[in-house]
């Protein structure tokens, strides 16, 4: 006997992040589309990703051949790239030894898949797809709601104080290590984004100036180079 097939879709709107955020999703079987929009006072638009998620496969009453559609590449790479699984194996600890993300949710992403066949599927958000658009109509909808939830689970990350100073770290040190998130998104997939230390070489004397650090995105691979990490080339000791 097959499976009931079913398909989810869901997007997420706010500003600031983190801040208010609102979430809309829609659950599609056979001829019938369902629709469900849900505000909170205070989280990010990860958790709200994962949430909107979970509140459609919650509502699964039985084993399902499930599709997942939506344009988050946090979501997405947590679970193809098994990052979510191994946090879980090392009890939500990530591999730099730190406490991963949102793991409430994950824990409750993971548990919803193991009860059913599912497969994830990434678009790209605003470019038209009628669900996706759709999905960001109710979120901006849910906008004028009055009654906002508690995000449970949320607790907001305090800077860390721990990094090293630029100046103490060998060249081996800065092109090698990863370092700390820095707290945002990447703007064309919304993967976390890290600070990373480029490696230069004598080419780069030709140069007026140089970057001492740059952000970049674990998902789309993404480099971007912050007008206040520019250093006068005259600092440079290769």
């Amino acid at each position: 006997m097959s499976l009931p097939k079913v398909t989810i879709f869901s997007d997420w709107w706010a500003n600031p992040n983190p801040g208010p955020w609102w979430y809309g999703v829609i659950l599609e079987y056979r001829w019938i589309k369902k629709e469900l929009s849900r505000g909170y006072k205070k989280t990010t638009n990860n958790r709200m990703e994962l949430r909107g998620i979970i509140t459609w496969l919650e509502a699964l009453k039985e084993k399902s051949e499930v599709t997942i559609i939506t344009d988050s590449r946090y979501t997405i790479n947590g679970i193809e790239k098994w990052w979510a699984r191994s946090w879980q194996k090392n009890g939500w600890i990530k591999s730099d030894k730190k406490p991963a993300q949102n793991a409430d949710l994950w824990e409750q992403l993971l548990w919803e898949l193991d009860k059913h066949e599912v497969e994830f599927f990434w678009i790209k958000g605003h470019n038209g797809h009628p669900e996706n658009e759709r999905c960001d109509e109710l979120a901006t909808l849910a906008m004028n709601k009055k009654s906002l939830r508690e995000d449970v689970g949320y607790n907001e990350e305090k800077p860390s104080s721990t990094e090293k100073p630029l100046s103490i770290l060998s060249w081996e040190e800065r092109w090698d290590s990863s370092f700390e998130k820095v707290g945002n998104q990447c703007k064309k997939c919304w993967a976390e984004l890290v600070k990373k230390y480029p490696k230069h070489s004598k080419k780069t004397l030709d140069k007026k100036y140089f970057y001492a650090y740059y952000h970049h995105c674990q998902g789309c691979k993404t480099n971007y180079m912050l007008e206040e990490a520019k250093r006068d080339i005259r600092e440079l000791k290769l």
